[in-house]
């Protein structure tokens, strides 16, 4: 079998580095393409790599979180089936990056637990807690705001001094600057 450079009348230097300038070139305009600052990521506390890092949040979870959950929080509710969840928890991930905060940023899986559930963890590298749904999910979203209309992402801000702000999609800057001032 020969090899690229043997049967190429290109030298294979030039072959190399023709192709890392193609793939630069390609790739430029999707770094082009988003005109969100690029910030470092946020490592999690503890990595989600097995079940046992996954949670189960049900129907009595979020009272608990509400009373003695790390504040500032941001909370992601997201659906496996979800195709611009992970987009808005890495906005919002990167806004409290660049706040220079300690915040509690957790993803909760509203479908799908254990192996499933992490699965899907990969998509929200950087959250401080992981949980996944346990139980009747009307009734679980129910506990968390009964107005919810089942649409994800779903995303809670709880700050500081104990203020509560929702938003379905990536919340937009001025609810971010009133959360994290």
């Amino acid at each position: 079998m020969t090899s690229r450079s043997e049967w190429s009348p290109l030298p294979a230097a030039w072959l190399r580095t023709t192709r890392r300038g193609l793939l630069l070139a390609a790739a430029a305009p999707l770094f082009a393409w988003s005109n969100t600052p690029v910030a470092p990521v946020h490592k999690a506390q503890a990595a989600i790599n097995t079940v046992a890092s996954v949670t189960d949040f049900d129907e009595t979870t979020w009272a608990q979180l509400l009373k003695s959950s790390p504040r500032p929080a941001a909370y992601v509710f997201t659906t496996s089936y979800c195709p611009t969840c992970p987009d808005a928890f890495h906005k919002l991930q990167t806004f409290i990056a660049a706040s220079h905060q300690k915040v509690e940023l957790a993803a909760v899986m509203m479908d799908v637990q254990g192996e499933r559930a992490l699965a899907h963890a990969h998509h929200f590298g950087g959250a401080t807690r992981f949980y996944a749904f346990d139980g009747f999910e009307p009734a679980i979203r129910q506990s968390v705001d009964p107005k919810w209309p089942n649409v994800t992402p779903y995303i809670v801000l709880l700050g500081r001094k104990g203020s509560v702000q929702r938003s379905i999609g990536p919340p937009d800057a001025a609810m971010l600057k009133k959360w994290l001032p």
